[in-house]
């Protein structure tokens, strides 16, 4: 039995002299926070910059099938790559296909540094034409259930054309036809300014102004998040997880 004891005491010192693992300093512990801090925001903008993205829609030119307040899930995988920290973008390889809802980077005629979504009419190479609300592709009549409400068959912009599509480009045009800047004003998207297409609506909000959904209402648009939590049916639950 001794022997044994023996061994077991001399174990136990080994373990009592193993070195002890120096307490970090604070200047250690904050490095380390920081660090893995900067991994996290890394992780988050190239999440954002070549996966997907959350778009919030602040105007009325894709309803009744986008409403303002609608709050989406976009999917860049195919379309388009943006350089972390910088506006470039690269494209891929997907192409939209006709009647396709796609978010782009607006031309220069069209807006400056704006990101519009539109329903995608012609492709590259296609004619269109617009006759008293109804669009003729390469001379036959598309049909377009999505319409609500109905175009003005006597406004301007409801007989228009034909517009040839130049090659790598694509004429869209919003669902809410009487309300929406689309390629009927001017002209083509290119297809290096398409960054993606939506996948789902992930929240939907009706607003007492539609004003908070533009760009610099930070404050406004919290306090309409917060409102929702006191007035639970200005969220239009119906809607959520719709996809497209």
């Amino acid at each position: 039995m001794a022997p044994t004891k023996t061994k077991a005491r001399a174990k136990t010192r080994q373990k009592q002299q193993k070195p002890q693992k120096p307490e970090l300093t604070a200047k250690e512990l904050i490095r380390r926070e920081l660090l893995s801090w900067f991994w996290v925001i890394l992780a988050f903008f190239i999440l954002e910059s070549m996966v997907i993205q959350a778009r919030v829609i602040p105007s009325a030119s894709m309803e009744h099938t986008i409403l303002i307040g609608d709050h989406l899930i976009v999917t860049l995988v195919g379309y388009d790559i943006g350089i972390p920290f910088t506006e470039h973008h690269i494209p891929l390889w997907r192409n939209p296909k006709r009647q396709q809802i796609i978010v782009f980077e607006a031309p220069p005629q069209a807006a400056n540094n704006e990101d519009f979504i539109k329903r995608v009419i012609g492709l590259p190479g296609d004619t269109i034409e617009v006759k008293r609300g109804v669009v003729f592709v390469n001379g036959k009549q598309l049909d377009e259930p999505y319409l609500n409400p109905l175009p003005d068959p006597n406004a301007p912009q409801e007989n228009t054309g034909p517009f040839h599509v130049p090659p790598h480009s694509y004429f869209v045009m919003g669902d809410n036809r009487d309300d929406s800047d689309d390629s009927r004003y001017w002209g083509f998207v290119p297809r290096a300014n398409i960054i993606g297409t939506p996948l789902f609506i992930y929240l939907s909000v009706r607003a007492p102004d539609n004003d908070v959904w533009e760009p610099g209402h930070i404050g406004a648009r919290l306090g309409t998040y917060l409102s929702i939590l006191i007035h639970p049916s200005e969220m239009r639950w119906n809607r959520l997880f719709h996809t497209f």
